[in-house]
């Protein structure tokens, strides 16, 4: 084999490689996506923890429980009957989740935005916002 061919096959050889590395990538990021919709929408999440502000209101969501489903809609139940729907979206690549209830009164009203989720495990997520110079923590177990 001369230089001439032998370089053309190791081109074609570093291509495929760049390939396989392009899509396995993909497939990681898509697996990563599909542990987060399945973590979340496994079961029905509980409030552990609400601070806005310094002020501890994780009391005013002690009769709710959170269902997400598949569907990128959540359920705000409370006391057993879904008292308001919404929707989200969570993403493992930027470590965040999205919660919107339209039209929602209190406490509701303070999930709507972007969070920031600063640690997780398979049964419980802890997440913060700054919404106008206001700290917002948040921490979600599995009920």
């Amino acid at each position: 084999m001369d230089l001439s061919a032998y370089l053309a096959a190791m081109k074609r050889l570093l291509l495929l490689l760049a390939v396989a590395i392009g899509i396995s990538g993909c497939k990681k990021s898509a697996i990563q996506e599909d542990l987060v919709i399945l973590a979340m929408t496994n079961g029905q999440w509980k409030m552990t923890s609400f601070v806005e502000g310094g002020t501890d209101r994780t009391a005013d969501f002690a009769s709710y429980r959170f269902k997400y489903n598949t569907n990128n809609t959540v359920d705000a139940i409370r006391n057993g009957l879904i008292e308001k729907s919404g929707t989200w979206n969570g993403s493992a690549s930027t470590m965040s989740i999205f919660a919107e209830f339209l039209n929602a009164s209190q406490p509701l009203i303070v999930i709507n935005g972007n969070w920031n989720i600063t640690r997780n495990g398979w049964t419980f997520v802890e997440a913060n916002q700054t919404v106008n110079g206001q700290l917002k923590t948040l921490r979600l177990d599995k009920d």
